[in-house]
């Protein structure tokens, strides 16, 4: 059993990438946050485009970003990191300037704008997280995941905040928004370039090959596509449920959306801190049973009907961020722990392709479950949600290698070219 990380605020930021780089996220989450939520929004209302076509060009992104998924994973298991990261915010940068460009009512240039920022989307989880990888290690590393993800949720809240209060300005508030992301985006990118972090490939060539290809995951991978629902639930699932279900109030929605971001923000790295001293795998199945219990709540709340269906649907999605949050803090950190350094990039790209799919699916998903009531909704939730927990105990990881080859270590970082400081030295610092 592991010793439980502390948490010390410097320590973590260089674990993350360095203060330049905590900074490229911070404005590359705020200018997401401005633009993705109104994405739908501006191809209606300031393209003129018909919201059928507008949501078939946003998935087209979504899958060209998949797509794109194993030519990434080859780019940083060349080594590079930083440059991968920055070509994400870049992608979307270009995105954003298609999409100011683009004529009213010209579906096909709205469609290659989204696929740009698809593309960009689709990238960086991936990108950033062999960064990490790359910068810290062991239970130091998982940390400095969480703080990424919080740092991003909190970008993006105020981002959205930003843009809802900006909307009473109609078409015009929206192209400006489009344009400060854009410039958002580009500032990210010079930012996340400059820290110039890069890994040898040729470091790892000879010895660490002969730890064999990428671990398979089937199981893992599989579960993950039903976990990643978690993720819409609070902006999909939740609010058709209460308004149309519970006749509810928008205002229940939008109160849990917040709710949900705050306590992201918040729990996130005191909670993965709080759970390294147990495994990885054993966290992630743990995360799977605490959406089961949330979304079996979810069907005794709906069950309430009108009038306590609505705050006891809002108490319980205390209990379903709780298990997206186990869920974030230990499922790309076991994906990075069983990946073999030469192999890294590969196995993130695979785990990425099973979110995104999981993000694809799930709207379609919901949306017809819902349509055959609560029970149909959560019960199948439930029952997913915990055959994929079983499914993540029952999968074993690589066998001990025999003697003669260097095991891996969970831990191992890559050999680093240069570090965010340009000094070559790697941090050694405790949380």
């Amino acid at each position: 059993m592991a010793t439980t990380t502390k948490i010390r605020p410097g320590a973590l930021v260089r674990a993350s990438g360095g203060p330049r780089y905590a900074v490229a996220l911070a404005v590359d989450s705020l200018g997401t946050g401005l633009l993705r939520p109104f994405l739908l929004l501006y191809g209606v209302t300031v393209l003129k485009l018909s919201a059928p076509v507008t949501g078939i060009a946003m998935t087209g992104g979504i899958v060209a970003g998949l797509v794109c998924m194993p030519a990434v994973g080859r780019w940083l298991d060349r080594g590079a990191r930083s440059t991968v990261v920055a070509a994400s915010m870049l992608v979307r940068m270009l995105g954003v300037g298609l999409l100011l460009a683009t004529p009213t009512g010209h579906v096909w240039l709205f469609t290659v704008a989204t696929l740009f920022l698809g593309v960009g989307n689709q990238a960086w989880p991936p990108a950033h997280a062999a960064l990490v990888a790359t910068v810290a290690h062991g239970r130091e590393r998982d940390a400095a995941l969480a703080a990424g993800r919080a740092l991003r949720n909190a970008g993006l809240g105020v981002g959205a905040l930003l843009a809802t209060v900006c909307l009473t300005g109609g078409t015009t508030a929206l192209q400006a928004l489009a344009a400060v992301t854009g410039v958002a985006y580009l500032a990210a990118a010079a930012l996340a370039w400059s820290v110039h972090l890069h890994a040898r490939p040729a470091a790892l060539a000879a010895e660490d090959k002969a730890e064999g290809p990428a671990p398979r995951m089937r199981a893992l991978l599989a579960a993950n596509v039903v976990y990643v629902f978690c993720l819409n639930v609070p902006e999909i699932a939740l609010p058709l449920i209460l308004v149309t279900q519970l006749n509810a109030s928008p205002v229940w929605s939008a109160a849990i959306f917040v709710a949900n971001t705050v306590l992201v923000v918040t729990l996130q790295v005191p909670v993965t801190v709080l759970l390294s001293r147990y495994p990885r795998r054993a966290v992630l199945a743990l995360a799977g049973v605490v959406l089961t219990v949330s979304y079996l709540g979810f069907l005794v709340a709906t069950s309430l009907g009108h009038g306590w269906g609505a705050p006891a649907v809002a108490a319980v999605s205390v209990v379903c961020t709780l298990g997206e949050i186990i869920y974030a803090g230990s499922a790309t950190a076991l994906v990075t722990a069983l990946a073999p350094p030469h192999t890294l990039g590969r196995t993130l790209a695979r785990f990425e392709l099973s979110t995104g799919l999981g993000l694809a699916v799930s709207p379609a998903a919901i949306t017809t479950l819902a349509s055959h009531g609560p029970a149909a909704l959560w019960g199948s939730l439930a029952g997913a949600t915990l055959l994929s927990a079983s499914a993540i105990t029952a999968e074993k990881d690589r066998a001990a290698r025999p003697s003669g080859h260097r095991p891996t270590q969970a831990h191992e970082p890559l050999e680093i070219a240069t570090t965010p400081d340009g000094s070559g030295d790697r941090s050694d610092a405790r949380f």
